[in-house]
């Protein structure tokens, strides 16, 4: 009976960063940070397999501890600052690929840097990628503040003209709402996804809407100190 899974999780974790150097490997709440990914993908049940794609033999080795296949090395070129996220997913695809019919639909796409993200949050965005028969779904939250009450300021830094008359007048409550981008989860279908060059597909993509505390995504020490609280939270609770 084959049991196969028609999804593979990409967890992209290279060795630098400059804002928070070693960030992947940092202990946080008790594991490294990149743990926290790793175990959320293993626990949903939803993957083929758990992959993650790093120039670190350090890194390489904790994802092994925690369960993750590390079938591959990424090559230095691709492991740059500058290097864009779809330069390694693609990578990673023809790499696990190697020229033959693929074996699964979906490449999903899991970064280190949101560690609140849970099992369920990826089960449910699969179902929701199953139900809509879609070609890729991205998670996102409610934006934090309307971007309706921002506005950019000249160098004399006058508020005239800063926010709309009609705006102003609205009550924050009867203001539409805003969502972003929170990087937490990003499934997309690995032909148009290698063709197209994106993961945020012009058509067939719809959003999965996370909470906000759960999408914390780790840039710099206040958001992994934040995270750190919330984790805390959670295991003392769990």
């Amino acid at each position: 009976m084959n049991n196969q899974k028609p999804y593979i999780a990409i967890i992209p974790a290279r060795g630098g960063s400059k804002r928070l150097p070693g960030k992947n490997l940092l202990m946080l709440a008790g594991k490294p940070l990149i743990g926290w990914t790793i175990e959320a993908a293993i626990a949903s049940g939803v993957f083929d397999r758990v992959v993650v794609s790093t120039d670190s033999w350090e890194i390489a080795v904790t994802a092994a501890q925690f369960g993750a296949e590390v079938p591959f090395m990424r090559p230095e070129e691709l492991a740059l600052d500058t290097t864009p996220s779809i330069d390694v997913l693609i990578h990673a695809a023809h790499e696990l690929i190697a020229g033959k019919e693929p074996q699964w639909s979906h490449l999903a796409c899991l970064q280190p840097t949101s560690p609140l993200r849970t099992a369920e949050n990826i089960r449910e965005a699969a179902q929701l990628l199953e139900l809509k028969q879609a070609d890729a779904v991205v998670s996102v939250c409610r934006t934090e503040h309307s971007p309706l009450w921002s506005n950019t300021l000249p160098e004399n830094l006058s508020l005239e003209g800063f926010i709309p008359e009609s705006i102003q007048k609205t009550p924050s409550q009867q203001l539409p709402a805003y969502y972003r981008l929170n990087g937490a989860l990003y499934f997309c279908r690995i032909p148009r996804m290698i063709e197209e060059k994106t993961l945020f597909l012009k058509t067939g993509a719809f959003a999965y809407v996370m909470n906000r505390k759960d999408s914390i995504d780790i840039d710099d020490q206040v958001d992994f100190d934040l995270a750190g609280i919330y984790l805390g939270q959670r295991e003392s609770q769990g």
